[in-house]
């Protein structure tokens, strides 16, 4: 599973951040998720950062909720 959110960039306004949560037994690196997204992504639509999380909160429908993603890494790319 993974999500992309807008995180605050001193010289963008806004950049995306992914938060990914690995399968599990699996293992990947920031470089390969970036790598991968490249084949189908401008560069300049690229994520700054990856982010390996546990898990990724949803809704009570079952959707990807955002709004505490953003919260919790809105420093991230400022640091």
């Amino acid at each position: 599973m993974a999500a992309v959110v807008a995180q605050p960039h001193p010289k963008w306004d806004e950049r995306p951040v992914a938060l990914v949560v690995l399968a599990e037994g699996s293992t990947a690196t920031a470089e390969a998720v970036i790598a991968h997204c490249a084949k189908a992504f401008a560069k300049w639509q690229l994520p700054d950062a990856v982010i390996f999380v546990d898990r990724i909160p949803l809704t009570a429908t079952g959707k990807i909720d955002k709004k505490p993603l953003r919260a919790k890494y809105a420093d991230y790319l400022l640091q």
